[in-house]
C-alpha cells in the first residue's frame, strides 16, 4: 500500500537539491561568522548571500532580514518585540480570533503584561472586516497583527487593505506569512507591512529556520540576551547551513512557484472532483475562491475528527485537523468555531487536506477514492 501524504500544510519534504546543497555546508563551512578570520569569513560570505536572496524575494533590504529558528519565533519575536520598544506610545494590540497559536498565545501572554488586546471577528467567508479593524483602531494602538493565509483553511486575508489602513496611523503592521510564502507573490512595500514572518519548512526547506523581516526604522526589543548578532535584535550564533538551505528552497521556489501552484490547484480540484462524484456528503470551510492552490479544509457531516484521521492514516492517507485530540476527546478548532460559531457540528468534524510536492495525479485521486471509502463506511 503506497502511503499519500497530503498534509504539507504542516510540514514539507525537503527538496533533494537542498539536501545536497547543504551537505557539503556541513562538511566544510564549520566556521562561525563572527570570527575574523578565513573559516569565520567564509561562513560570513555564505550568511549574507543567503540574506540578500531572502531579502530579494519579498521585495526587501537585506538588512531588514532577522534570522530565527522559524515561523513561531519570528512571530514571537515581532509582537513582545515590539509591544515592549513601543509601551510608551499605546498599550493597545490588535490581532483575529483565527491566528496561528504562535501568535494568539503570544497576545494572551502580552495580555498578562497589561497589554490590551482586541481580538477581530471574521465572517462566513473567514476574513476579517476592514470595517472592523477601523472601528476597532484607537490612538494607543500600537500594534496589528494579521496572519496572511490561515493554516486550517488556507483562506487569505486583506493584508494591503489593511496596510493602506495604518498608512495613517501609529501602528505598526505584522502579518505571519508563514503559509503564503512560497505561494504568493509578497512585496513588503506594496502590501505595506511593517513586520513579515515566514519559516524554510514549508517550503521544502530545512526545519529550526525562518526569518522576520522587520522594516528599516522601527523599535524592536531582542527577546534573548548574548551577542550582537542580527544587528543586536536576535543573539547566537547564526545557523549557517540552515540559512544556507533555506536560500537554496527559496531559489528553487521562485524559479517553481507557478509551476507549482497550477499542479496544486489541479490536485484540489481533482481531489473535490472524486468526492462529488462518489456522492459522499462533505462541504468546504470557507470561501474556496478565496484560499490558496494547496489548502482545502472540508467538513464530512456525521463523522468525527478522530475516528476520520485515525482511519485515514490505517487507510495510508495523511492529513490533519486544527481539533485537538487528547484522552478520548475532542477540542474544537479554534478557527471553524470562530467562523461558524462553537457549537456547529464542523469545527469538530472537518480535515484539512493540503497538497504539494509528494503528490502527484494518481496518488491524489486514489487519496481521494480511499477516503470515499471510509466516509461511506462511518455513515452507514
Amino acid at each position: 500500500m503506497e502511503h499519500i501524504y497530503l498534509d504539507h500544510a504542516a510540514t514539507t519534504p525537503m527538496h533533494k537539491k537542498v539536501v545536497e546543497a547543504m551537505v557539503p555546508i556541513y562538511e566544510d563551512v564549520f566556521g562561525n561568522p563572527s570570527s575574523v578570520h578565513s573559516f569565520g569569513r567564509k561562513a560570513r560570505q555564505l550568511l549574507d548571500e543567503s540574506r540578500s536572496v531572502l531579502a530579494h524575494s519579498i521585495q526587501a533590504n537585506e538588512k531588514d532580514i532577522i534570522f530565527t529558528s522559524g515561523g513561531t519565533e519570528a512571530d514571537n519575536l515581532a509582537l513582545i518585540g515590539i509591544a515592549r520598544a513601543n509601551k510608551h506610545k499605546g498599550n493597545h494590540i490588535i490581532t483575529t480570533t483565527i491566528e496561528h497559536h504562535a501568535t494568539l498565545h503570544t497576545a494572551e501572554y502580552l495580555e498578562k503584561e497589561g497589554f490590551e488586546v482586541t481580538y477581530l471577528p471574521v465572517y462566513k467567508d473567514g476574513r476579517v472586516s476592514i470595517e472592523d479593524l477601523e472601528s476597532a483602531l484607537t490612538d494607543r494602538t500600537i500594534l496589528v497583527s494579521v496572519m496572511y493565509v490561515n493554516n486550517e483553511t488556507g483562506i487569505i486575508q486583506p493584508i494591503k487593505e489593511i496596510g493602506d489602513v495604518l498608512k495613517s496611523h501609529q501602528a505598526y503592521f505584522h502579518t505571519d506569512a508563514v503559509q503564503a510564502y512560497g505561494t504568493l507573490r509578497l512585496d513588503v512595500k506594496e502590501l505595506g507591512v511593517d513586520l513579515l514572518s515566514t519559516s524554510a519548512h514549508k517550503i521544502n526547506g530545512p526545519k529550526g529556520i525562518g526569518f522576520l523581516y522587520a522594516k528599516e526604522g522601527i523599535k524592536l526589543n531582542a527577546l534573548q540576551f548574548g551577542g550582537e548578532q542580527e544587528r543586536k535584535r536576535r543573539p547566537g550564533t547564526e545557523n549557517v547551513v540552515g540559512v544556507f538551505g533555506f536560500k537554496t528552497a527559496v531559489e528553487l521556489m521562485l524559479e517553481e512557484r507557478e509551476k507549482r501552484n497550477t499542479n496544486y490547484e489541479h490536485f484540489k480540484q481533482q481531489f473535490l472532483q472524486v468526492l462529488d462524484e462518489e456522492g459522499i456528503e462533505f462541504n468546504v470551510n470557507g470561501d474556496l475562491s478565496n484560499t490558496i492552490p494547496s489548502i482545502v479544509n472540508i467538513s464530512f457531516p456525521g463523522t468525527n475528527v478522530e475516528k476520520l484521521l485515525a482511519n485515514f492514516d490505517l487507510s495510508g492517507v495523511a492529513a490533519s485537523s486544527g481539533s485537538a485530540c487528547t484522552a478520548g476527546s475532542v477540542e474544537p478548532s479554534h478557527v471553524l468555531s470562530a467562523i461558524y460559531g462553537e457549537n456547529n457540528p464542523c469545527t469538530t468534524n472537518s480535515i484539512r487536506f493540503s497538497f504539494g510536492s509528494a503528490n502527484t495525479n494518481e496518488n491524489v485521486v486514489d487519496a481521494a477514492h480511499r477516503i470515499t471509502k471510509i466516509i461511506k463506511r462511518l455513515v452507514k
